[in-house]
């Protein structure tokens, strides 16, 4: 084999590598009895820094040691604060968990940033999306190996969930005005039920709260609703050592998570 062979066959196995199928997220939620999708978040566009320090080779893993059934790393850079990198960075450091690349995804190129980076998941916004962008950007995400966490906020958005993700998240943040509250996926519980009614039941898809939860308690009510995914991120990045909130967080949890 001369130099150009030798090279080419191991860009095949790179190549084989990145397209090696990820740890599932929607799996991982799943099986969890808690569900928390830790958050990896420096900054939020309505209050500013959370933790300008937080370093994605610790905070991530230490999350994964706490407990966390999965993670969200934020990557937008001009808002949040965040990069791609931080994924590279938390999978370096010995994250395998699931990772939901937490971005605002409107070009199937950030699809190709979110795979090379080493996610498991993107995330898609249907107020950022019409149907049929959201339905392209599902269907190429899907050949790419990656899950979809579709994000809907009102009651006009939940036709969405028809196009069948992965996982269904309900926000409990308005983009808008940012004004939070967790009411926002008690409110939409039932009619979301209804519209995934079949791919609930056959374990195709996971309901997920975001935003907004603070209490341990939050987490056991909006597991009767019938989620099974809980996103937290400022209630452990704005502690010292987000980790041990995460920890502490989780024991307050009654077992059999009601």
């Amino acid at each position: 084999m001369d130099i150009l062979q030798e090279i080419v066959a191991h860009k095949r196995v790179e190549i084989e590598r990145l397209m090696a199928p990820k740890p599932s997220l929607r799996q991982a939620l799943l099986a969890s009895s808690t569900g928390i999708i830790a958050e990896f978040k420096r900054r939020s566009p309505s209050k500013g820094w959370i933790k300008e320090e937080g370093r994605p080779d610790e905070i991530p893993l230490s999350y994964q040691l706490h407990g966390a059934a999965a993670l969200s790393i934020l990557t937008d850079t001009d808002y949040f604060g965040g990069h791609d990198d931080f994924i590279r960075t938390a999978r370096q450091s010995g994250v395998t968990l699931p990772v939901l690349y937490k971005n605002f995804v409107v070009s199937e190129l950030q699809l190709y940033q979110a795979l090379l980076c080493g996610a498991s998941a993107v995330l898609l916004i249907a107020a950022c999306l019409t149907r049929q962008e959201c339905k392209a950007l599902m269907h190429t995400a899907h050949a790419l190996g990656l899950e979809v966490l579709l994000e809907m906020h009102s009651e006009a958005e939940l036709e969405y969930a028809e196009l069948g993700p992965d996982l269904c998240g309900i926000n409990n943040r308005n983009l808008g005005s940012f004004v939070t509250s967790v009411d926002n996926s008690f409110m939409l519980a039932e009619r979301l039920r209804t519209i995934c009614g079949h791919m609930l039941a056959e374990g195709k898809t996971a309901l997920v709260s975001e935003s907004g939860i603070s209490q341990p308690s939050t987490i056991s009510e909006l597991r009767q609703a019938g989620f099974r995914g809980f996103l937290i991120g400022e209630t452990f990045m704005r502690q010292p050592d987000p980790g041990q909130a995460l920890a502490q967080f989780i024991a307050q949890i009654a077992p059999d998570g009601r």
